[in-house]
């Protein structure tokens, strides 16, 4: 049996999800965005690996787990880029992009210093108000920003 030293050896995927041409450096926030490090499942995560599109990259792969829209299309935020990848069987079943969901909770931190969510214990909201242009707004103070300068919590 040969093999080739330049492809990365990563064991194939029975059943569940696989989360691609997330950039580089938002792997670990996506990670952290969809609670994978609580998950109780083999999670096989690659970092800085080449990428023709994004130069490096990085991959997510959770065993037998699927999860919601709701939940796969928060790291739209960090990872506009990145593809979800459904495995039943060792086949890809289904592929999709993430998109911005119309709102946003728990997760971007209000930029602006008088919005009560930094000064009351209370969940931040934002609503997408323009999604061509990726720009977010807090549902308290109205303040706007583009998703890609969204301070993330």
């Amino acid at each position: 049996m040969t093999t080739n030293k330049k492809e990365l050896a990563v064991a194939a995927l029975r059943n569940g999800t696989v989360i691609d041409r997330i950039p580089s450096s938002a792997l670990f926030k996506a990670v952290e965005i969809l609670g994978i490090e609580k998950l109780d499942k083999h999670v096989t995560i690659g970092n800085n690996l080449d990428s023709k599109k994004l130069g490096t990259k990085g991959i997510i792969k959770v065993a037998d787990t699927f999860f919601p829209d709701d939940v796969i299309n928060r790291i739209a935020l960090i990872a506009p880029t990145a593809k979800i990848n459904i495995i039943h069987d060792f086949e890809v079943v289904e592929k999709s992009s993430v998109t911005l969901p119309q709102t946003i909770v728990g997760i971007v931190k209000c930029d602006n210093p008088k919005c009560i969510t930094n000064n009351e214990p209370m969940k931040t909201k934002f609503e997408l108000v323009d999604p061509e242009n990726r720009v977010i707004r807090c549902h308290y103070c109205g303040h706007c920003v583009s998703a890609e300068n969204a301070h993330i919590k």
